[in-house]
């Protein structure tokens, strides 16, 4: 499928310029009938529909998996990409001492996690970024033998640095570090294979490049590591056999063993729709798309005496164009704002991230409107 076909599946790009899809992207349509479809269920069914919805979760738990080269049982379902990592931060054994490795700055979801270890007397070791970009050599110079992760986002959500996931998941094989991802702000655009990466731990929220329901997301754990992790919380769902409600504590070895109560079953089967429309357009078309889109808008703002920030080599980039100049550049989002423009504002620059149902034609509308803002560099 053609990406600008599904243009009207989204109906937010009509009604808006919308260049905000590494902050809350909009739900298609297909989204939102699969999420009002188990409503009507659960509203007409009760209870009598619960093996209508067991099924659909296993069936998304398996698109899940293969959407990133997974087997079922390595995947859990979380309500947000925070959610996934705290719960693996607080299982995986640590001994007052040991210490985590963390690239900064980063969006807080990768941070706080790993920080709110220090009570067990683990250490977080910052790794400076330059300019959004992350090298194996800036990891090497932070590495200590106390190391036992590395927590890295896939693309820092400032400037668009793509990391260098496979080389990275080869420094963390050599050293004998975990390496734990923040998927959300590439997976849905860029490929990714968490075996070939040699990604331990990985979590995603639905609600960004995935197009998916806020408030639903994926954890990866791999099969390998499931064993040496003591899951923080247990409910009725951890254990074997759990639909068995006499006492009998064995709990389970996958990794829905994460999951330990009822689950979000709405937004469960939102992101199954949003993985079957990514699937159905392809992942190449997706980022030919976009790859596009963000050279056009990578030459329109130079042209115009922009200042970017962003990455230029395909290999480093993403999605995000992130751009400055010498005008007010608070202003400027207010402007865009009033004019129905929707960007994010992240370290004192306008960040854009269109995705594969926007057109040239939207980035054309951009400029336009960006070239009437009062303190435009091309006013």
């Amino acid at each position: 499928m053609e990406p600008t076909v599904c243009r009207t599946l989204f109906p937010a790009l009509d009604e808006q310029l919308f260049f905000n899809h590494a902050g809350i992207a909009p739900c298609s349509t297909r989204v939102v009938a699969a999420m009002r479809s188990v409503l009507a269920e659960q509203a007409g069914l009760g209870s009598a529909g619960y093996r209508l919805w067991t099924d659909r979760v296993a069936a998304v738990r398996r698109q899940a998996a293969a959407f990133i080269g997974a087997d079922a049982g390595e995947i859990a379902f979380v309500p947000n990409t925070s959610t996934g990592l705290s719960l693996v931060a607080e299982a995986l054994p640590w001994r007052s001492g040991e210490a985590v490795l963390v690239p900064t700055p980063d969006f807080p979801a990768n941070i706080y996690p790993w920080r709110h270890l220090a009570r067990r007397g683990v250490r977080v070791i910052d790794i400076p970024r330059r300019n959004g970009r992350l090298t194996v050599d800036a990891v090497a110079g932070a590495f200590i033998p106390q190391a036992r992760v590395l927590a890295l986002s896939s693309v820092d959500f400032a400037t668009g640095f793509a990391a260098d996931l496979p080389a990275f998941g080869d420094f963390c094989r050599e050293h004998g570090l975990l390496l734990v991802v923040d998927a959300i702000q590439s997976l849905g655009l860029l490929p990714l294979d968490v075996k070939r990466c040699g990604i331990a731990a990985l979590s995603c929220g639905a609600h960004k490049w995935l197009c998916g329901p806020q408030g639903i997301g994926v954890l990866y754990v791999e099969r390998e590591l499931l064993p040496r992790l003591t899951p923080p919380l247990a409910g009725w769902k951890s254990v074997t056999d759990a639909e068995d409600f006499s006492l009998h504590f064995t709990l389970r070895g996958d990794a829905a063993g994460f999951e330990p109560g009822t689950l979000n079953v709405v937004g469960i089967a939102g992101l199954g729709s949003a993985l079957e429309l990514l699937a159905e357009v392809g992942g190449e078309h997706i980022r030919t798309q976009v790859a596009t889109l963000t050279r056009q808008l990578d030459a329109g703002l130079e042209q115009r005496g922009w200042r970017l920030a962003s990455p230029r080599a395909e290999r480093e980039r993403a999605g995000i164009v992130a751009f400055d100049g010498t005008a007010d550049i608070a202003g400027l989002f207010r402007y865009l704002s009033a004019n129905r423009v929707v960007v994010a504002l992240r370290d004192g620059r306008i960040r854009l991230s269109p995705h594969f149902a926007n057109t040239p034609e939207d980035v054309a509308r951009f400029l336009a409107t960006l070239d009437r803002y009062a303190g435009s560099t091309a006013a």
